[in-house]
């Protein structure tokens, strides 16, 4: 399935010389090009800083870098995290209503936060990284091209009451990931981050193609194939997160058919031979 987009405002490239310190949003709910329904921001601590909020919206923290300390709703927990890329997440989430503090307790804090309008109630959590597991993808197939981490913090098996799901992925050097092309019904986000602050990979969302660089985020509309690859020597993180529809819960995605056949661990494509050997 190919779906083209609107070029101008599918990659959100505005922020690509850094976050400041402070709550900065990157995508809002209701916005009138390409609303996906979910509000995604970059908050950026410094040690001894805190926030103190009783939400308005369903709203998930995600830890990106640093140490802090988290109250919610009444339990505290220390939390951490060093690495993208070697560590899973901490994630906090909560309904609205919900009553959460953090406090940095390192010199420098990362939060992605996302959220949206829900007004189911369910009880508030935090995700430890022991909750969320690391699932390798792609191997044995095409030649090992399309390897990654995928890692799921919540969906609606474990969350059902919730208007999001939230995941990550660690797409390898010079690899592909969300391959075979695949589409659901559902809006989604996609934030990224690289080893190197010169990385780069593209996103396909459909027919379009699009560079993608540190500190991008790009939203993709339901039905549009968005398959990813990072280019070599880079290594490629990027945060997704999936907006239920009324009545249509996100559970998943069709692939697209005519790609399907690398799903066959048989059929391994084309291989050069002698010619890549010189």
């Amino acid at each position: 399935m190919a779906v083209s987009t609107h070029p101008s405002a599918a990659l959100i490239t505005r922020h690509r010389g850094g976050f400041p310190r402070g709550l900065t949003w990157v995508t809002r709910e209701g916005e009138v090009e390409l609303d996906t329904g979910l509000d995604l921001g970059i908050h950026r601590m410094v040690r001894g800083e805190h926030i103190q909020e009783s939400t308005t919206k369903e709203t998930a923290w995600v830890l990106f870098s640093g140490q802090a300390e988290v109250e919610l709703e009444g339990a505290r927990a220390s939390v951490a995290r060093a690495s993208l890329f070697e560590e899973a997440p901490t994630v906090v989430h909560v309904p609205a209503g919900a009553r959460v503090r953090i406090e940095a307790t390192s010199q420098e804090l990362e939060w992605v936060v996302v959220s949206a309008t829900n007004p189911r109630a369910f009880a508030p959590r935090i995700f430890f990284p022991a909750d969320i597991q690391d699932e390798l993808r792609g191997k044995g197939l095409v030649q090992g091209a399309a390897v990654r981490t995928v890692r799921l913090a919540f969906d609606a098996n474990n969350r059902p009451e919730g208007a999001f799901v939230v995941g990550e992925v660690i797409n390898y050097p010079g690899r592909w990931s969300s391959y075979p092309p695949h589409h659901h019904a559902q809006t989604e986000l996609y934030h990224y981050r690289f080893t190197l602050p010169q990385g780069y990979g593209h996103a396909e969302l459909g027919d379009d193609v699009y560079k993608v660089k540190q500190y991008d985020t790009v939203k993709i509309l339901g039905g549009v194939d968005h398959p990813q690859v990072s280019a070599p020597g880079y290594g490629m993180y990027y945060l997704w997160v999936v907006r239920h529809q009324p009545n249509n819960l996100y559970r998943g995605f069709e692939f697209t058919e005519e790609h399907r056949w690398v799903l066959d661990a048989q059929q391994q494509g084309w291989k050069p031979g002698t010619v890549g050997e010189r």
